[in-house]
């Protein structure tokens, strides 16, 4: 007997073998056990997916004679359609039988009542190559036909498929399988072949058939042909000319380090090896895209290709810029592969590009560490948020690697969501100054600050948000108005169980507020304000990004300073008494700037 391949020996005779697919394997199920059966199903979605299996399967179903479970697999109908000899299951392959003379003989047919089972069923494949004579010869057919007869239509391209024609089926979408799925399927099937077979080559076929079960199946059968008995990594990777991922690392790693003798001969290595130069292309455009992703989310479950050291390491030695760069490069020079006579030259000049990019970036560091300054940089405030939320047991940087850096616009330095995660519970006094002198205000050091917010909690901030809302209402109050004109335009950045941390627009203001709250001349309007007696220590906006900023870095590295704890406030119940009108009036002009006028 002839060989069969694979994926023909092993095509699912039942839905419970089916990979992937749930949604239409549930369907069908329940339409045949409601006996709510449609006389027209269009089945669409990539190759290899199941289209045709699950016609058959659904065919076998409609016409099992078993009550109790269906398809059974024993009885006469269930055996005729696996040996592809039903008299009523009729295949039909479209890309052959597309004319209307065709349709025609095919709809004279379909008028006789099936001679064996229940129904007969018409699975057309590849539908989308009927002409448009053959498909309105159809039309009024599927529209209305017979009671016995079903209709089962599958295409890899139902934007092809007239409207009219898809209007009157019931349109089931396949997705591609999942590879979870695939490897579990390749598993089965090598046990019961009794081969062995490493697991890396099982992750590389199920990468390679890209969600296509059948051609997982077929890449499979051309590696058992190739390595007999026991399948390695290094059979895959000579049959299909594919390149380890240690191999594209080195080759990364030549260009990030500026080794242009060895690229260029890993590079003649590489393709005297007979590598596919376009599948190596896309596999380091991968690999770069994963470093991007996993530097803005740090979770290692969204790596496919490297592991999290691998990405950490290229990380670190090259800009997310530069990166982006390159994946634009090696994109232009992927669709340059379509017209180009000589594939390996543009690979070649492709990647001395960004062996360039490389080399410039260098330069810029080198620079910066010339002059010595201090390089602040602008962080995206919601990539960094994801960055301050991440478990350490998720992503934990080696401690003697320098830590990478987002570079990206910059936001709203106010904006809600880049507060940064504080401490829940209530700050451990330490030996630390307590800003409240009676002397004329200084901007506050970046330090103080950044303890006041590891002091900060998010509750308490929550509770003064809220309270902060109503300032409005204290502005046409005589009373208050003063003090509530002056800090209405600020925005509460951090805040602990007897103070806030106030952002102003500038540093002038900041001082204000800070030289007023010293002479504790707003203790009593934050009382009423806060409905709780607090220290406010105001910074300007500048200030306050610099401070957000240094917090998030120093939070992921652990070198926060200790929170500080701030004196209570006592607010004298002599100065907060209700003062006269008169006394109103003064406060809120001034002495010099009224006259008293007698009658």
């Amino acid at each position: 007997m002839a060989y069969k391949a694979l994926y023909r020996t092993y095509r699912p005779n039942s839905f419970e073998e089916v990979a992937g697919q749930e949604h239409v394997v549930k369907t069908l199920q329940h339409a045949v056990e409601q006996n709510k059966i449609a006389h027209a199903y269009l089945f669409c979605g990539p190759r290899g997916t199941g289209k045709t299996s699950i016609a058959k399967i659904f065919a076998k179903m409609v016409n099992c004679e078993s009550k109790d479970h269906r398809p059974c697999g024993e009885c006469e109908n269930c055996k005729a359609v696996v040996n592809g000899t039903h008299p009523d299951i009729i295949e039909i392959d479209a890309a052959s039988n597309n004319g209307v003379e065709e349709v025609r003989n095919l709809i004279e047919k379909v008028k006789y009542a099936p001679l064996k089972g229940r129904y007969k069923v018409y699975i057309i494949d590849e539908v989308h190559m009927m002409s448009a004579g053959a498909f309105n010869a159809l039309l009024k057919t599927i529209e209305e036909p017979p009671a016995h007869v079903i209709f089962i239509l599958a295409t890899t391209e139902p934007h092809k498929v007239l409207p009219t024609i898809i209007s009157r089926c019931q349109r089931f979408d396949f997705t591609k399988v999942p590879d979870s799925d695939i490897i579990n399927r390749l598993h089965t099937i090598l046990e019961a072949e009794h081969i062995t077979c490493e697991d890396e080559v099982i992750r590389i076929i199920a990468q390679l058939a890209d969600g296509g079960l059948r051609d997982a199946l077929s890449i499979l059968d051309q590696c058992i042909a190739y390595a007999q008995d026991n399948i390695e990594v290094h059979h895959i990777n000579e049959i299909y000319g594919i390149t380890t991922v240690p191999e594209k690392l080195e080759l990364l790693d030549q260009i990030f380090d500026k080794k242009a003798l060895e690229l260029m001969d890993k590079i003649d290595y590489l393709i005297n090896k007979g590598i596919d130069i376009k599948r190596l292309t896309n596999d380091l455009i991968e690999i770069l895209k994963e470093t991007i992703i996993f530097e803005y989310t740090k979770e290692a479950k969204l790596l496919h290709v490297l592991n999290s050291d691998e990405a950490l390491g290229i990380i670190q030695k090259v800009s997310i810029k530069k990166r982006f760069d390159m994946i634009s490069l090696l994109m232009e020079t992927y669709d340059k592969y379509r017209t180009a006579a000589n594939a390996s030259s543009y690979f070649e000049v492709c990647l001395l590009k960004m062996l360039d990019l490389a080399a410039s970036t260098e330069q810029v560091v080198q620079v910066q560490q010339i002059q010595q300054q201090p390089v602040i940089q602008k962080q995206p405030e919601k990539a960094v948020e994801q960055q301050t939320n991440v478990s350490r047991e998720t992503f934990v940087p080696k401690q003697e690697a320098p830590k990478p850096q987002l570079f990206v616009p910059e936001d709203d330095p106010y904006e809600e969501e880049v507060q940064p995660t504080f401490f829940e519970e209530e700050p451990m006094p330490i030996k630390a100054p307590v800003h409240h002198e009676n002397k004329k205000a200084q901007p506050i050091d970046d330090e103080y600050i950044l303890g006041l917010l590891a002091g900060a909690n998010k509750p308490e901030k929550a509770s003064d948000l809220e309270n902060f809302k109503h300032i409005e209402e204290y502005t046409i109050n005589l009373k208050w108005a003063k003090f509530a004109n002056l800090i209405k335009h600020g925005k509460i950045v951090g805040a602990g169980s007897n103070y806030i941390v106030l952002a102003v627009d500038n540093q002038a203001e900041a001082n204000q507020i800070n030289e007023l709250d010293s002479n504790n001349e707003l203790c009593a309007f934050l009382q009423e304000l806060l409905k709780k007696s607090k220290k406010i220590f105001a910074i300007s906006a500048e200030q306050n990004k610099r401070v957000i900023g240094a917090f998030k870095e120093r939070m992921v590295n652990g070198t926060l300073p200790d929170p500080i704890r701030v004196e209570s406030v006592i607010v004298n119940n002599e100065e907060t008494r209700e003062k006269t009108q008169e006394e109103i009036v003064l406060d809120l002009f001034g002495k010099d700037n009224i006259t008293v006028m007698e009658e």
